[in-house]
């Protein structure tokens, strides 16, 4: 049965530190697409702002694109990849499926059925918005190649450094440590399963350290406490932002790595035998973690969106996750 109402709700960058909702029209279905209904999406905070903030280097105008983006860089750009709701319209095997799509804000899309990622019983949709989040931290922590009993080092509790601190902390005999500037993350740590300090209190000598704060001064203190042929993963992304790096002083007395790490590409290590989708298939089972919910501070309906992406963009306060709940839910 074709749907009646052949228009869409989507949220539009219209310049940088500006945004507003558009209607367009989707037209119907074709051979192999799929209708989706949204019911939730959520804001990759730190991504989302630095695009909201028009900080996206010209050079990385094609890099950065999203799967389904509409619009170009700095704007009037439709970005976002982290959509969850419900097929109206495809194959069989697919309508009345809740699905996982990389797919920007936006109350109903059409995809190429390929693209949509069912979701197992076990993983509720609410939840289901840390899938790109947590599909990073899987990648990231496969680029690190922690040992059994590594002492480990997560630098920034944002929604990225905590997954990837509650998956490390996971290996056998590995002694994990969040260190954030916000002392009020303690709890989320400890909700987590982790030990926490500041910057100032970190532990030193880490076998690994996996920085995801995004800022110079957290890079500083990733140098700082690594221990002699460590290995730092640099998971944050700064877009136009320079940052300094300290590699005079022990750096080379103490043969530091800094090793780069990107969803885009599945690690090397995996490579030859894991695609992006196995890899989703292993994130969703990971998602089967209700403590993983700890990780969602914050719900606005999708109307609100303008405003709520410029709030978090400028002032992120406690915010990791954000989540986006559509009318229809």
């Amino acid at each position: 049965m074709r749907f009646k109402n052949d228009l869409a709700r989507a949220f539009w960058i219209t310049a940088p530190g500006r945004g507003e909702i558009r209607t367009e029209s989707l037209g119907a279905p074709a051979p192999g697409e799929i209708l989706v209904r949204a019911h939730y999406s959520a804001i990759s905070r730190g991504t989302e702002a630095l695009v909201f903030q028009g900080r996206v280097p010209v050079s990385e105008y094609n890099r950065m694109r999203a799967p389904f983006q509409a619009g170009n860089f700095p704007g009037p750009v439709k970005y976002g990849y982290a959509s969850v709701g419900c097929v109206e319209e495809g194959p069989d095997e697919l309508r009345g499926r809740n699905v996982f799509v990389l797919h920007p804000h936006q109350t109903r899309y059409i995809v190429p059925a390929h693209a949509a990622h069912v979701l197992p019983d076990g993983v509720p949709v609410q939840r289901a918005v840390l899938a790109a989040n947590l599909e990073t931290a899987v990648n990231g922590l496969w680029d690190a190649a922690p040992a059994i009993g590594d002492r480990i080092t997560v630098i920034g509790a944002g929604t990225v450094g905590c997954l990837v601190a509650w998956l490390a902390a996971q290996i056998p005999g590995c002694l994990v440590e969040l260190v954030d500037v916000n002392l009020r993350r303690a709890t989320i740590a400890r909700v987590l399963g982790l030990r926490f300090a500041s910057p100032d209190t970190a532990s030193a000598d880490a076998d690994i350290v996996i920085h995801a704060s995004g800022s110079a001064a957290g890079l500083e203190a990733a140098l700082r406490v690594a221990g002699f042929e460590a290995t730092i993963l640099e998971m944050s992304w700064y877009g136009a932002q320079l940052v300094p790096v300290a590699l005079g002083e022990a750096f080379h007395a103490r043969r530091l790595t800094i090793k780069s790490s990107q969803v885009g590409m599945v690690a090397a290590s995996q490579r030859a035998r894991w695609d992006s989708r196995r890899r989703m298939q292993l994130t969703f089972e990971l998602l089967k973690d209700a403590v993983l919910d700890t990780l969602i501070t914050g719900e606005s309906p999708f109307d609100s969106l303008p405003q709520v992406m410029a709030d978090l963009a400028a002032t992120p306060g406690d915010t990791l996750c954000h989540r986006i709940r559509y009318s229809q839910v």
